[in-house]
């Protein structure tokens, strides 16, 4: 299965609540955070709710 590499971009500071919350369950803590995950629909629907702060690259 394929993974996805998922790097935090910009700052959670002044968001909503969900979308910070949305970023420590990814994992993310702070700006320029790296995690590797399972690309599925639970991850990518947490991905959807934040594009604007991540940037996510496909891994083999």
């Amino acid at each position: 299965m394929a993974k996805l590499q998922v790097t935090q971009v910009r700052s959670g500071i002044g968001r909503k609540q969900n979308q910070r919350e949305t970023l420590r369950t990814l994992g993310l803590k702070r700006i320029g955070d790296v995690v590797v995950k399972e690309d599925r629909p639970e991850i990518r629907g947490m991905i959807a709710t934040v594009p604007h702060l991540v940037d996510v690259k496909t891994v083999d």
